[in-house]
């Protein structure tokens, strides 16, 4: 199967401080992360595709934060292409219990699911889905880590529900990165779970560009 992404595409990328990666300091337009990875791979392979990328990720972003700038940071670009991964900050803050800030699983899918629902009635892009993720391999302790990791699935749940439902392309980071974990320590991904270093970056640019057949 060839690339899936034809010329000239508007490719979006929307979600939090993973896809934001410094996107409005030094490393603009894009970040130094997975998504100024996967733009200067497919540069790199295909130099005559003429796509132009968008990221409008924001560091802190939960789902919530999303719906309030759907339409300014989605929706006005018309994207041929989105992606979306948010999650992680909606789950800390739901454990902890963040005033303000905690997002339930229900309320998470409620607001996913009115964002793609906007998506398809307001612009032609078709979707790429990717799960928020967690690089740890404590499952079996009461500590916090524990906590995130027996209840991601919650919110794991809802995004495999909405690309099926929408028909969208599917990226299951979390699943990616609990494969490397069986015989790669968590360090060698990044400094904690819920930010990637470069290697744990370009493996999410590879996986992404795997499931549309790069």
């Amino acid at each position: 199967m060839s690339f899936v992404i034809p010329p000239g595409s508007t490719v979006l990328f929307t979600g939090d401080s993973i896809t934001d990666s410094d996107r409005r300091g030094a490393s603009s337009p894009l970040g130094n992360g997975y998504v100024g990875m996967i733009a200067d791979l497919i540069l790199a392979r295909y130099p005559d595709h003429d796509l132009r990328f968008v990221n409008s990720g924001i560091a802190g972003n939960n789902t919530r934060d999303l719906f309030d700038r759907w339409t300014d940071d989605v929706i006005r670009h018309q994207p041929d292409w989105l992606s979306v991964m948010i999650g992680i900050n909606d789950i800390n803050a739901w454990l902890s219990n963040t005033q303000g800030r905690s997002v339930s699983p229900q309320e998470y899918a409620d607001l996913y699911l009115k964002n793609l629902q906007r998506v398809k009635a307001e612009t032609s892009a078709k979707i790429i889905l990717i799960d928020p993720f967690f690089i740890s391999v404590d499952h079996h302790t009461e500590s916090y880590r524990s906590r995130v990791l027996r209840h991601l699935p919650d919110y794991l749940g809802t995004v495999s529900k909405l690309a099926e439902q929408f028909g969208t392309y599917h990226v299951r980071f979390h699943q990616m990165f609990q494969q490397f974990l069986i015989k790669n320590i968590a360090d060698r991904f990044g400094p904690e779970p819920v930010h990637p270093n470069r290697s744990g970056h370009l493996l999410m640019a590879y996986e992404c560009l795997r499931v549309l057949s790069f």
